[in-house]
């Protein structure tokens, strides 16, 4: 029987991290991210890349627009339109188990 061994970090939803640690977090450059945020996909708090702070879902968000170029070749335009779209089908399955469905 094949062993899988996963590794992980529990990141809580207050973590900021700078550009840098997402960059690593991602194994991506700094304008793979940069052109995250030009298209919508991430919002930092901060005035400039230099100062910028990332949340944990910002995190979560890059990591899913990584896999959707990964393994869809999605580009930047459709990552965003995919990731509002899973946003809005999660928001539904939450409403829908809130009436009991």
């Amino acid at each position: 029987m094949p062993t899988n061994i996963l590794n992980g970090v529990v990141i809580d939803e207050q973590t900021q991290m700078s550009l840098g640690e997402l960059c690593r977090a991602c194994s991506r450059h700094a304008e793979w991210v940069i052109e995250l945020v030009d298209e919508g996909v991430l919002e930092p708090s901060g005035p400039s890349p230099e100062r910028w702070y990332f949340s944990a879902v910002s995190l979560q968000r890059a990591l899913v627009a990584a896999r959707l170029q990964r393994d869809l070749g999605v580009n930047l335009a459709g990552v965003a339109l995919a990731l509002d779209l899973l946003e809005e089908i999660e928001t539904l399955r939450i409403q829908l188990r809130g009436h009991g469905r």
